[in-house]
C-alpha cells in the first residue's frame, strides 16, 4: 500500500514489521533528508549538462555513490553502538531546467505541481524580497541544471570524491560554480553560525528513535513525513519512490555590522554588565549558547532545553520580532516548518567566540550556505520568508522584520522590553539594519535513487 505521509506517528525505521513500501521508500530516498548527515566539510557543485544522453549517463553512474536513507540510518545506529565511522555523503538535486535538459517533456515536468519549482528562484525575487538576479554572483545568474553535494566529517574523503566526480563529468557538461562549507563550533563543541550563535536548533523530527529522546512537555518536534517528502513523479513507481524539494541560498553575513548593532542596542536600552548579552538575544530569541530567552534572562551555562513555547510570553521576555519567534511560532504554523541542513562558509582570521570588538570582525566573504528540504516550497520556505520573516505586522502589529533573515524596507520603529519579564517597553527605535545579503541560489528537487538509476 502507498506510504502514508500523513501518519501521525513517528517512523520506526528499524522495525522488523516495516512494510515493503516503506522499506522501498527508505532504500530509494537520498540521505540527509530525514536525518542530518554529517557535513563538517562540504563541497557543493553546480552543474550544467548541455547533452541529454551524456547527462543521463553521468547521473546514472553517480547514483552508485548516493547513499540511501536506510543505509545512512543504519550507519548512524552502528556508529552509536560501536563507533564505526560511516561513509561520505553525496546528494543530487535537479532544477526544472535540468529536467528539461535531460530530455523530459513539458508534460512530464508538469507532474511537479509546485509553481515555485517551475518558476525557479530568479523569478521569485519579488515574492521574498531578494536582490534582483542581475546582482547575484555570476554562477547563480546562469541556468543551473543540477546541484551535487559532497560531505563528510573529514576533508580528505570530500576532496577525493570531488576529484572523482568532476573527472566523471562528460565533456559537454560544465561546473558553473562551487561552494565550500566548513563547520564552526563554540567551546562546548556545538555548531555555530558566523554571528556566534548556536545553530540548527528546533529541527522537525520524523523518526521514532529521535523523537523518543526529546522532552515534549511544551513543544513536540515530531512532524508527519508530508512536511518533507512527496512522491517522485518521474520515478518508476512514485507510490514507493519519494523525494523532496531542496532550497539552496548563499547568504553573506556582515559580522562586523551585526556585532556593532548588538552593542548599539545594548547602549540604547541602557543594559549593563551581564545583561548586555540580552541585546543580541532579543534579536535571535536565544543567547549565544542556545538558551531560549523565554526561559532565562541570562545564558544557562549548561545543558540547553529545546522544550519551550512562547504561549506564556506576551513579548516581555522574547520579542515577537526575534528570529526564532518569527521563523517558528511553535503554538501554530507547524505545517509550514521545513528541515534546515545549512553550513557555514568562509575563512576567518579572528575567533568568533571571543570578545573582540566589531572592527576586528569580517564584513564580507563569510556566511551561511542555507539549505532546506520541503514538501511544498510555496507553503513552507517562501511562506516563512514572505509572510513571517519579511512581514512587519506578523503576530502583533508593528513588530518589524525578522532582524536576522528579514529582507525589505525597514521603515517602522520598534520597541524592546527594558527589563526581562517586565511589561515596560523602550521608546520606539528604528529597526536594526539588514546584515545578511542573499548572493544567489536555486530551487531543486532531490529525486529518488530509483529515478537516478533508471536514467
Amino acid at each position: 500500500m502507498p506510504v502514508d505521509l500523513k501518519n501521525d506517528q513517528p517512523l520506526a525505521w528499524d522495525s522488523a514489521t516495516l512494510d515493503p513500501d516503506t522499506k522501498a521508500m527508505l532504500d530509494n530516498l537520498q540521505a540527509n533528508i530525514l536525518r542530518a548527515h554529517v557535513r563538517e566539510h562540504l563541497s557543493v557543485l553546480f552543474v550544467r549538462f548541455n547533452n541529454a544522453r551524456e547527462g543521463r549517463r553521468f547521473l546514472r553512474g553517480l547514483a552508485r555513490r548516493v547513499k540511501s536513507a536506510r543505509k545512512h540510518l543504519a550507519e548512524v545506529r552502528d556508529f552509536n553502538l560501536s563507533g564505526k565511522r560511516g561513509t561520505p555523503y553525496v546528494g543530487v538535486g535537479m532544477s526544472k531546467a535540468g529536467y528539461r535538459d535531460l530530455g523530459h517533456s513539458a508534460e512530464e515536468v508538469q507532474k511537479f505541481t509546485d509553481v515555485v519549482f517551475h518558476d525557479g528562484m530568479k523569478q521569485r525575487v519579488a515574492v521574498v524580497n531578494d536582490p534582483p538576479a542581475d546582482q547575484w554572483e555570476h554562477a547563480y545568474q546562469r541556468d543551473i541544471h543540477a546541484v551535487i553535494l559532497i560531505g563528510d566529517a573529514r576533508p580528505e574523503p570530500v576532496a577525493r570524491l570531488r576529484r572523482e566526480i568532476i573527472a566523471e563529468l562528460p565533456r559537454s557538461a560544465r561546473v558553473l560554480g562551487e561552494e565550500t562549507g566548513r563547520g564552526m563550533h563554540n567551546a562546548a563543541g556545538e555548531g555555530i553560525e558566523h554571528f556566534g550563535y548556536v545553530d540548527g536548533r528546533s529541527q522537525p523530527l520524523f523518526l521514532k528513535d529521535e523523537v523518543d529522546k526529546e522532552p515534549k512537555e511544551h513543544w513536540d518536534p515530531f512532524l508527519p513525513l508530508e512536511n518533507i517528502l512527496l512522491q517522485d513523479p518521474l520515478a518508476p513507481n512514485p507510490v514507493a519512490h519519494h523525494g523532496s524539494y531542496f532550497v539552496f541560498r548563499k547568504l553573506e553575513q556582515d559580522v562586523r555590522a551585526f556585532q556593532q548593532i548588538e552593542r548599539d542596542l545594548a547602549d540604547e536600552l541602557g543594559l549593563v554588565g551581564a545583561d548586555r548579552e540580552r541585546a543580541g538575544a532579543m534579536l535571535f530569541g536565544r543567547f549565544r549558547d542556545g538558551t531560549p530567552l523565554t526561559d532565562k534572562p541570562l545564558p544557562a551555562g549548561g545543558p540547553v532545553s529545546n522544550d519551550f513555547s512562547f504561549d506564556a510570553d506576551p513579548g516581555s521576555k522574547c520579542p515577537f520580532s526575534s528570529h526564532i519567534r518569527k521563523s517558528n511560532p511553535r503554538s501554530f504554523g507547524r505545517e509550514v516548518l521545513m528541515v534546515r541542513r545549512g553550513q557555514t562558509y568562509g575563512v576567518r582570521t579572528d575567533d568568533p567566540t571571543d570578545d573582540s570588538p566589531p572592527e576586528n570582525r569580517p564584513s564580507t566573504g563569510v556566511g551561511l550556505l542555507f539549505m532546506s528540504f520541503n514538501g511544498e516550497l510555496s507553503k513552507q520556505f517562501e511562506f516563512t520568508q514572505e509572510k513571517w520573516a519579511n512581514a512587519p505586522d506578523f503576530q502583533v502589529p508593528g513588530t518589524g522584520h525578522d532582524p536576522v533573515i528579514g529582507q525589505g524596507e525597514r521603515d517602522i520603529k520598534v520597541t524592546f522590553p527594558k527589563v526581562w519579564g517586565q511589561p515596560e517597553l523602550s521608546s520606539p527605535i528604528p529597526q536594526v539594519a539588514q546584515t545578511i545579503t542573499m548572493k544567489g541560489g536555486e530551487y531543486f528537487f532531490m529525486p529518488s535513487l530509483a529515478y537516478l538509476r533508471g536514467l
